[in-house]
């Protein structure tokens, strides 16, 4: 595949929010406060990673393979936790209320990039990651959401 100078542009800033988003979920599963939390954004941080890997690979040229899925679909995210205390709580809404913007961000570049490019392949492939980062900010909210964090 080549691309076209917007293109290039496009996926080095999808490259950047995929970097920022690992780094942060890789960050903020070490200072959430619940277990809950502390493993889906683990989880989320790989998945990313894989986004990245795949943008990277998109910027050499070559479209990835995507799998016929999303990743992670079922939601077991949504279940209540007993917070210790109030503190411990808000430190967890922030978290997530940071990830949830950044998740809506990417997915707002995601969307930009699936109507810029001009390689039917390479939309798909922009076209799936989006949904991934469209089912995280899903998992973000149905976990605020049960917990009492989303406003």
């Amino acid at each position: 595949m080549t691309l076209t100078p917007k293109e290039q542009a496009l996926l080095k800033d999808l490259k950047g929010q995929e970097k920022l988003c690992w780094e942060k979920y890789d960050k903020y599963s070490t200072d959430a406060c619940s277990d809950e939390l502390k493993n889906m954004f683990s989880e989320m941080a790989n998945t990313e990673r894989s986004h990245y890997d795949s943008i990277t690979q998109m910027l050499s040229g070559t479209v990835p393979q995507m799998p016929t899925g999303l990743s992670g679909e079922n939601n077991h995210w949504c279940r209540k936790v007993d917070y210790r205390d109030e503190m411990s709580k808000n430190i967890d809404k922030f978290l997530c209320t940071d990830m949830l913007a950044s998740e809506k961000h990417a997915s707002s570049l995601y969307d930009v990039s699936v109507f810029e490019f001009t390689d039917p392949n390479a939309r798909k492939a922009l076209n799936h990651i989006q949904a991934e980062e469209q089912q995280h900010g899903e998992k973000l909210w149905a976990y605020m959401n049960a917990n009492g964090l989303y406003e």
